[in-house]
């Protein structure tokens, strides 16, 4: 008799991005995800027996919820606003404050919980520009929580799954590109099934805190 896995109940935040529907699309689907739980600020379209939903408009006071977040193994952070028409001051708020207080409720409330921060290609803490700094500063303050696990991935170009309803647009006219990108630069390229399946793969691993760059995405995907 085989041995019997643990439960793998996660948090996605986020689902309403393309980023987060697609890790929520390919959770809902994988048999090693068994409860979900999406915390949105309006409803993402999505009905299934494991995945639960609180609409909460404030994310930086947990506090009415508190008791909703008891019992996960893990945080998909797929929640995030792109650096372009954004000031530096809005930026660092909604990058850096709101994730390192989502991070800090939930290592508080869970043990040895895994934490998954979709950060982005080109991250850099001591980098030249504003939005790799502020990212950066959120991958390293992350490291720093009591949580069992923390994988900040930095992904770049990523291929939608299909029948996303939150994918930009744009990808449409330009997913043609994608062969060609992974053929000539492999490490900038992942599909959306890659990058969620690497976040589900590292629930068998223990004690890890890593940064994933996009090849390294590629090859978690597949274990």
């Amino acid at each position: 008799m085989g041995k019997t896995r643990d439960q793998n109940n996660v948090i996605i935040t986020g689902a309403t991005g393309m980023v987060g529907e697609g890790v929520l699309m390919q959770c809902l689907n994988s048999p090693e995800i068994d409860g979900i739980l999406v915390i949105n600020r309006k409803p993402c379209g999505y009905t299934h027996p494991k995945l639960k939903e609180i609409i909460h408009s404030d994310f930086f006071d947990y506090s009415q919820i508190e008791n909703q977040l008891l019992g996960y193994n893990a945080c998909f952070f797929c929640l995030g606003i792109t650096s372009v028409g954004v000031d530096s001051d809005t930026y660092y708020q909604m990058t850096y404050v709101l994730t390192m207080h989502v991070a800090e409720t939930l290592s508080k409330l869970n043990d040895n919980m895994t934490f998954c921060y979709v950060s982005g290609g080109g991250t850099n803490a001591n980098g030249r520009l504003k939005w790799a700094q502020v990212k950066g500063k959120t991958e390293n303050d992350l490291m720093k929580l009591p949580f069992g696990q923390v994988f900040n991935f930095r992904p770049g170009f990523i291929k939608p799954l299909p029948g996303q309803k939150y994918a930009h647009k744009f990808y449409k006219y330009i997913n043609w590109l994608f062969p060609i990108g992974r053929a000539v630069f492999p490490g900038g390229f992942c599909t959306m099934a890659e990058l969620a399946n690497a976040m589900i793969n590292t629930l068998s691993h223990n004690g890890e805190r890593r940064v994933l760059e996009g090849k390294d995405i590629i090859t978690l995907s597949k274990e």
